[in-house]
């Protein structure tokens, strides 16, 4: 008999007849099954090998439960009747239909059909709220209280799980592993576990993993190498390094073996937290314990220093892992070309990226890329060109990315057009234009002085089907200021509204940039207060662009604007945001510039008490000061105070306080500073001997400025037509006097 052939049928199939029907006692009696009708089914099922047509009744949940009883020996035959059921007659299964195929998919473990089938149930309960998932798990482990990996619906709790887990629904698939528990006791499988886990950090949600490691800990789950290791993923997103070290403890204890993964993901940990040096460290104590090191540890101590910019270190133990025996692979290059070409040293960039040619390892187009963008970069836009077009040969693979790279190079060799031309090229290599192409071209074209074409190229992206962003926006806008349209760069802001697009601080930045360099610094102050009345959030760089804007109107105007940058300073500063060292430095500029020393010795302190230190420059642009409103002992006292704090003047430094002494006909003081310069190793250049020259023969010191003046022809200097007029009067009045 059927029965016989298994030892749940009669437990689990026909007791969904009577949940089913308990309503009809006719029905009831029909599924006593005697005798006679279980032979009579066990024969019918027997020699079955394709389900009837469908078509030919009219399903209903007895129906279906008869069918799947006769297929139960057959579960391919069982889901392929479930699943045509749903799909070409448009059945809506339910609790008893659902438990019944689970059940038999459970005991043949056909894992894959079961994940399928609990991702439809999952959307069947998104569609139908009456579909409660609890009253199916219930009705499945209906009569069964212990369920151990051996029992055939352990499978049904794990294939759940992850099915949950598979569509991020980690509420979802915690809840249910809780609850379940409320009611059978039951454990997940250590896959199912570590799945959900290493899912829930991959998603950032930390605290959550480690919760439900500590609670099925005290449930009594055994976890294994693989467990431990994404908990310490876990805990080096948080920089927890304490309780890492607690991990590898009690690993110990719980005889599971602390491999050599577990030691690189601790490793990768520290080097992803700007800790390296001792991500180093404790892969160098690991190795020295006669250990295996995986190449992985190794991999992510050199991108961590590639990333620290420590490329010196990373050099290091690129070669300590060769003499390791391991084999550096695509991915420890690709830390190196991408690290050398950060740092803008191509040179050492493409000698490893040739290096690892030379290897017979094959490049890839993330790190072609990455060579293009530094060359970019730097502003060598003709060798993009060149190294494109001999990747392009080689027969690699370029991405949309590469494509971008040379777009923007063209755009700066002035052949937009070009560029434009290759977007069919694109096409045709079944590569999708994207946005981030349009935008590129479009500032192409601004930078070109063609705001016609950008606007047409603008239109076009539209016109096929893209909605540009606020990055293309802000390129727009722009490119607007840049062309000295103003007006439209403004009508933007109400048409990127229009469309659903809301500006962004970069958006306000060159907005308030673009009047500033208009000469419509009250426009741009307007604008700034308007953005204040909308309660928009001001970012440093909108504040920045305007003390900017105010700054290089009061050196033209020398208007009230340098106070209004002032007040502007000390607002940012209330509010607990810090300028930076240029936004200082501009300031710093402007008042000099317009004799404002008091002003610019308050910014100076102020500057000094909010964490800067001052730097050459910095100093430079006082001392200048000083100087041009004939403050020398002020100037000598920020030059002294200057060399106290280990800060090095050079030449232009040296030149002003040398001119600033000649203008007070205090040549002494102005020839020692001069020798002083030289013998700190400073080369004077052309401007500082002209300066100690004209100073010492106005005051009559012809015969040591004769002296410096051919010591400057001698170190191969030009002087210049002013200098040399001063020489030969001098040389004059001396012959005369001779």
């Amino acid at each position: 008999m059927l029965f016989r052939l298994f030892n749940f049928p009669s437990l689990i199939l026909l007791p969904l007849f009577k949940n089913s029907f308990s309503k009809s006692k006719t029905i009831h009696k029909t599924l006593r099954f005697s005798s006679s009708t279980a032979l009579a089914l066990s024969s019918s099922e027997t020699h079955f090998t394709k389900p009837s047509k469908i078509s030919s009744f009219e399903p209903n949940t007895f129906k279906i439960l008869q069918k799947l009883y006769l297929y139960q020996n057959n579960p391919s035959l069982a889901y392929s009747y479930f699943t045509q059921l749903k799909n070409q007659h448009g059945f809506s299964h339910n609790i008893q239909t659902y438990t019944s195929i689970i059940r038999i998919l459970c005991y043949y473990n056909l894992d894959r059909k079961l994940d399928s089938l609990f991702l439809d149930i999952i959307d069947h309960s998104k569609q139908d709220p009456c579909f409660e998932i609890n009253v199916l798990f219930d009705s499945l482990f209906e009569g069964v209280n212990d369920v151990n990996e051996d029992h055939y619906l352990f499978n049904a709790f794990n294939g759940f799980v992850k099915a949950c887990v598979s569509q991020n629904m980690f509420v979802e698939a915690i809840d249910f592993l809780l609850q379940t528990r409320k009611n059978v006791v039951i454990l997940p499988n250590i896959l199912s576990f570590n799945f959900l886990i290493n899912r829930l950090v991959k998603h950032d949600e930390v605290d959550m993993a480690l919760c439900l490691f500590v609670r099925f800990k005290s449930f009594g789950l055994i976890f294994n190498e693989y467990t431990y290791t994404i908990v310490i993923k876990a805990l080096c997103k948080k920089g927890d390094w304490e309780n890492v070290v607690r991990v590898f403890d009690e690993m110990k204890e719980a005889g599971v073996d602390d491999d050599s993964y577990c030691y690189a993901t601790f490793i990768e940990g520290l080097c992803k937290n700007n800790r390296s040096d001792l991500g180093y460290a404790v892969l160098q104590d690991y190795r020295t314990r006669n250990a295996h090191v995986h190449k992985y540890a190794y991999t992510a101590v050199i991108r961590g220093f590639c990333n620290e910019t420590k490329l010196d270190e990373a050099e290091s133990v690129f070669l300590e892992m060769e003499k390791q025996g391991l084999v550096p692979d695509v991915y420890v290059y690709c830390a190196l070309v991408h690290g050398y070409c950060n740092s803008r040293n191509f040179d050492k960039a493409l000698a490893v990226y040739k290096s690892m040619i030379s290897r017979g390892i094959k490049t890839n187009c993330v790190i072609f890329s990455c060579i293009l963008h530094c060359l970019d970069e730097m502003g060598r836009a003709l060798e993009v060109v060149d190294m494109f077009e001999e990747f392009k040969e080689s027969g690699l693979f370029i991405d949309r990315k590469a494509y971008n790279i040379l777009f923007d190079a063209l755009c700066k060799l002035g052949k937009v057009d070009d560029a434009v031309g290759m977007l069919d090229e694109l096409k045709s290599m079944q590569l999708d234009v994207d946005m981030k192409h349009y935008t590129t071209l479009i500032n192409g074209y601004f930078l070109q002085g063609k705001p016609i074409e950008a606007q047409s190229l603008f239109k076009e992206m539209e016109e096929r089907g893209f909605k540009p962003d606020v990055v293309a926006y802000n390129v727009l806008a722009a490119g607007f200021f840049r062309n000295r349209t103003d007006f439209e760069a403004m009508d933007l802001l109400n048409y990127m509204e229009s469309q659903g697009v809301e500006p962004n601080s970069t958006t306000h930045k060159i907005i308030i940039e673009g009047l500033c360099s208009a000469g419509k610094v009250e426009e741009a102050e307007e604008f700034f207060n308007w953005l204040k009345g909308e309660s928009v959030e001001i970012s440093v760089e909108i504040y920045t662009a305007l003390v900017n804007g105010y700054c290089e109107a009061a050196l033209i105007e020398k208007s009230h604007e340098l106070k209004e940058a002032f007040i502007l300073l000390r607002t940012m500063l209330e509010m607990n945001m810090k300028p930076s060292k240029v936004m200082y430095s501009k300031i710093f500029t402007a008042l000099c510039c317009n004799g404002n020393m008091e002003g610019a010795h308050t910014l100076f302190n102020l500057f000094i008490h909010t964490g800067f230190t001052p730097d050459a420059v910095t100093y430079t642009i006082m001392i200048n000061g000083y100087c041009k409103t004939n403050c020398l002992p002020e100037a000598h006292e920020l030059f002294k105070d200057m060399k106290e704090r280990g800060i090095t003047p050079d030449a232009v430094t040296y030149t002003i306080m040398i001119n600033g002494y000649c203008k007070m006909n205090c040549l002494r003081e102005a020839h020692e500073l001069f020798k002083d310069m030289k013998e700190r190793g400073i080369k004077p250049d052309v401007i500082a001997y002209t300066v100690i020259i004209k100073g010492l023969l106005n005051s009559g010191h012809t015969e040591i400025a004769f002296q410096l003046y051919n010591e400057m022809i001698d170190m191969g200097m030009t002087p210049g037509a002013t200098l040399k007029r001063c020489i030969q009067k001098a040389n004059k009045r001396q012959f005369h006097r001779s």
